[in-house]
């Protein structure tokens, strides 16, 4: 497995990877998601259910390739198998809305087949050197509601769970 920066002629692999792991889990589907137009939330009987937006593939390919293409504030990564395969990617950016810049890990998805091999442990580790190395010391990341796996994943990994997001209904 190695990690490469990704390219433009990468994002429609990567919308592949992205879409058909919400297609499969919804839950993956964040507040993030939900508030650039890609992932949709409705409150029923008090319970949060999420799933994409009909134009969504359309919002998160413009999304991607303006993380890929402006690399003074974003980054991309795949992970490459050794057969040459695309099998998931990270996403980091560094944000400026705060009392210093901060960095977000955007997403970290790889493909179920290939989960438990260090690929998302690479690519994770991939964005958060990225991260400091531009000089950024807090590092964020989001992940959906009920993505319970994705927790204990991030969580193994030094993150601690520091707040909840509310949608009004």
């Amino acid at each position: 497995m190695k990690i490469e920066i990704a390219k433009a002629k990468d994002a429609p692999v990567l919308a592949d990877i992205f879409f058909g792991h919400l297609a499969a889990h919804p839950e993956y589907i964040s507040h993030g998601e939900m508030q650039m137009g890609v992932g949709e939330g409705v409150i029923r009987d008090g319970v949060l259910v999420a799933q994409t937006a009909p134009d969504g593939r359309e919002k998160w390919m413009r999304y991607i390739l303006d993380h890929i293409e402006d690399e003074s504030y974003a980054e991309v990564w795949k992970a490459v198998s050794e057969d040459g395969d695309t099998v998931g990617f990270a996403v980091a950016d560094i944000e400026t809305d705060g009392d210093a810049p901060f960095g977000m890990v955007c997403d970290v998805l790889v493909k179920e087949d290939f989960r438990g091999h260090g690929a998302g442990d690479a690519l994770l580790q991939t964005a958060i050197g990225w991260l400091r190395g531009r000089g950024v010391s807090g590092i964020y990341l989001e992940s959906g509601k009920n993505n319970h796996a994705a927790h204990r994943f991030f969580e193994k990994r030094g993150f601690t769970h520091i707040s909840e997001i509310y949608k009004l209904a």
